[in-house]
């Protein structure tokens, strides 16, 4: 049975945290050190996520702005996730907060969908 999971990555100066939900709910939570053993280990676990599932994992990689430098030992060798048919990665920026305007009520749920 197919399962649609997704899979949020987010790098900070401190640590890496994986959340991996499907529809139903929170299926694994995780904290990562920043600076793994291998290369290729992120990598790995995510493939092996996406081999449990049965399906190529879409994975969300958010980083935030001060970052940078632990990118290439999270990813591997260059500065972009290696190259795998089971995981699809998707790169968020995470630059300064945005100002909001105030007033004129809740927009949040226009800020949550896609254009």
């Amino acid at each position: 049975m197919l399962r649609p999971w997704r899979c949020i990555l987010r790098v900070t100066q401190n640590h890496t945290k994986l959340l991996l939900s499907c529809p139903q709910g929170d299926l694994l939570k995780a904290q990562l050190d920043l600076r793994p053993s291998h290369p290729r280990a992120l990598l790995t676990l995510l493939e092996g996520l996406s081999l449990w599932s049965g399906e190529p994992l879409p994975v969300v990689l958010s980083v935030d702005d001060h970052c940078n430098d632990s990118l290439p030992s999270l990813l591997g060798d260059g500065p972009w996730p290696g190259e795998s048919q089971l995981v699809r990665f998707d790169i968020e920026y995470r630059g300064p907060r945005q100002v909001r305007l105030p007033g004129l009520g809740d927009f949040r749920s226009l800020r949550r969908s896609r254009a």
